[in-house]
């Protein structure tokens, strides 16, 4: 009995699911479009950098540019610290195999804590 019951409420669910018209088109924005307009400037940009300081991936290639080209609108203090983590991000791919990479790669890190400290204080920090 009961394999006949599962059966006939399958049946009547698929019977009854679409028969109604619904006149409203559905529309839904496209995720990066409505956070475009809805983050104000530099939100993506610190989020990008608190992923890559939880990732420790500040020195994959592209992390950085699209932090920095994230930062293009934002405030004055954090696109100038956006600029200076890329400044420091280029010397230390510049001193890659170089007796002085470690430092330059130290540069980096904390560039990303100096910026990471002025998403802070333009109330954007993302991360704990």
């Amino acid at each position: 009995m009961r394999p006949f019951f599962v059966v006939g409420v399958l049946l009547l669910a698929a019977t009854t699911t679409g028969c109604g018209h619904d006149d409203d088109p559905v529309v839904t924005a496209s995720a990066s479009a409505g956070s475009a307009s809805a983050d104000p400037p530099g939100s993506v940009s610190c989020a990008q950098l608190a992923v890559a300081i939880d990732a420790g991936g500040l020195m994959n290639a592209g992390v950085v540019d699209g932090i920095v080209n994230a930062s293009r609108t934002a405030d004055t203090p954090l696109a100038d610290a956006a600029e200076r983590l890329d400044t420091a991000y280029r010397a230390a791919v510049a001193a890659t195999g170089k007796t002085d990479e470690p430092d330059k790669i130290a540069a980096v890190s904390a560039a990303a804590s100096d910026m990471s400290g002025v998403c802070a204080d333009s109330g954007l920090q993302t991360v704990g």
